[in-house]
């Protein structure tokens, strides 16, 4: 496989004023989660775009090779031609989670920046544009909107889970950079039939035998645990639309594609 350009090279063009809340961004689909160019507290680089984490990262070692230390540090992270200042910013080792890819990953932009802008995004091919909330276009109609609201950091929807034996609606945070169809936090795993059909992540995945979210059923996942409160969705269950992160009106839209 032909690794992708970093995208750390459209930085320049990425983060220009005259294209905020109008162009989308360069991004990439890889490894199962959405990767786009920032600057993190004055590191330019490329980040995971994820919609569902609490807190916004640096890699660790890029954070030593800037002089910082510690497990956090204040920072202004500027994407898609939007300047968030004074953001807090974990200091945290990516390397189990970006050991794959083709490219260095400077750390992950989460829900804690995002959820000031609408946020739209599609997988294949990957698009991101960022919106102030007065200036987003209109979506294409047919899209089916969910309540958003917000647990732990985290914004989540409501979605049913089958296990099989049992069916229940569970809250699940659409994270754009979840390496895992789904992940369910250990208080779903424990409430079900057969807690013992998941494994952890690092022990290899099983499947779960449905979860439907926006009224689409999805069948025969593959499912890991989360260490955190909160269960979550990832791209391969949300790739099944483009998606509108209205976060400032409280509102995912999922829209169809129109894919062959």
């Amino acid at each position: 496989m032909i690794a992708p350009p970093p995208l750390a090279l459209a930085l320049c063009l990425a983060l220009s004023p005259a294209l905020a809340a109008a162009a989308p961004l360069a991004c990439w689909y890889e490894e199962g989660v959405i990767v786009v160019p920032a600057m993190v507290a004055g590191a330019a680089g490329d980040y995971i775009l994820d919609t569902g984490a609490p807190r916004s990262e640096l890699h660790d070692t890029r954070a030593q090779g800037m002089g910082l230390s510690g497990d956090a540090t204040q920072g202004e992270v500027d994407i898609g031609g939007f300047r968030f200042p004074d953001r807090t910013l974990a200091i945290v080792s990516q390397d189990a989670r970006t050991y794959a890819f083709p490219t260095p990953i400077a750390g992950i932009i989460g829900a804690d920046v995002l959820r000031a802008v609408i946020v739209d995004v599609d997988f294949r091919p990957c698009r991101v544009e960022l919106h102030a909330p007065a200036e987003a276009p209109a979506p294409r109609p047919g899209g089916q909107g969910l309540a958003l609201s917000w647990t732990s950091g985290r914004p989540v929807v409501w979605a049913a889970l089958s296990d099989g034996a049992t069916a229940r609606r569970i809250q699940v945070a659409p994270s754009s950079g979840l390496d895992a169809a789904v992940r369910l936090a250990p208080g779903e795993v424990t409430s079900m039939a057969a807690p013992e059909s998941l494994a952890p992540y690092e022990t290899g995945r099983a499947a779960l035998r449905a979860l439907s979210l926006g009224g689409v059923l999805f069948e025969n996942l593959q499912a890991g645990l989360s260490g955190e409160e909160v269960s979550a969705v990832g791209p391969g269950i949300l790739d099944h639309w483009r998606l509108r992160f209205d976060f400032p009106a409280g509102r995912l839209l999922l829209i169809p594609e129109d894919r062959p």
